[in-house]
């Protein structure tokens, strides 16, 4: 019976002779595929087995679009404060001091400034991991500012929404951005300064109601949750059933909300291949 019994007491295996699996090896899909992680990497975080696109963050983003990955980040130190003293399972400022030191992120955007194929590019990168990428003061405020860097530099601007919508420990200030970031996107109108929003996993609430749907070109990646409600508000609100595919990327084409869905490693050439023709330059390889 000794083969099931510990005959010595304490760990006997050599520290360097544990063979203990490293954590996030494999990824599993909605669609039950498993997936290397390494592997993902390589194939901009799109599962090879079923093309999932796997949520990502400002840092893959950044690396997918700018040159090199160099790039200026632009009003990285703003961070939320706590007007309203919100407090509901825990206080708000204990919510943001969590979700810095998880995500290392001072709030739910990024903003910065760099070569995209060689010309400068102004983007805005929301980060659902981020309290549900929710939109708050700070997130409007740097998206403003990012929109008022493309207008004195004359630089195209891009926006990937990725958010649960408006933040509600900041109340009305938080709906407040709404009308900020889309006064901001008027001016680039009247500049002729192109602006593009890319809708990504999820996009919903007041993002969608703001900067999300206000670009000159609209576009999206795929199987990408796209609404205003989600699907069970909708459904009990309505006392309807839903199309099939209801909200998804797919489904707002159909009906004209998108422009055209583009897979993630086809992003860099399709943005900056728009941008060419629309600001009348010469197309780049």
């Amino acid at each position: 019976m000794a083969w099931f019994k510990r005959k010595d007491k304490g760990i006997q295996t050599p520290t360097e002779e544990k063979k203990d699996t490293p954590r996030g090896l494999w990824y599993k899909s909605p669609t039950g595929k498993i997936v290397d992680t390494e592997e993902l990497e390589k194939n901009f975080y799109i599962s090879p087995e079923d093309g999932y696109h796997v949520r990502i963050g400002s840092k893959e983003y950044f690396e997918i679009l700018f040159d090199d990955n160099t790039f200026k980040e632009l009003d990285k130190n703003l961070s939320s404060k706590d007007p309203l003293k919100f407090e509901d399972k825990k206080k708000y400022t204990d919510r943001l001091k969590e979700a810095q030191e998880k995500t290392g992120l001072k709030d739910a955007v990024r903003t910065a400034v760099g070569k995209s194929k060689g010309e400068d590019l102004v983007i805005a990168c929301m980060d659902f991991r981020f309290i549900g990428g929710s939109m708050g003061s700070v997130v409007g405020e740097k998206i403003a500012r990012a929109a008022d860097y493309s207008l004195k530099n004359n630089i195209p601007f891009m926006i990937i929404s990725k958010s649960g919508g408006a933040r509600m420990m900041e109340a009305a200030l938080s709906l407040m951005q709404l009308a900020k970031t889309s006064a901001k996107l008027a001016q680039l109108a009247d500049a002729g300064i192109p602006y593009i929003s890319l809708c990504t996993d999820p996009t919903t609430g007041g993002t969608t109601a703001s900067f999300a749907m206000l670009g000159d070109i609209n576009i999206s990646e795929p199987g990408a949750l796209i609404g205003f409600a989600g699907p069970r508000v909708v459904r009990d609100t309505t006392g309807k059933e839903l199309p099939e595919g209801f909200q998804t990327s797919e489904f707002l084409q159909e009906h004209g909300f998108l422009d055209f869905i583009t897979p993630r490693q086809e992003l860099k050439n399709k943005i900056n291949l728009y941008l060419d023709l629309i600001l009348n330059r010469a197309v780049r390889a």
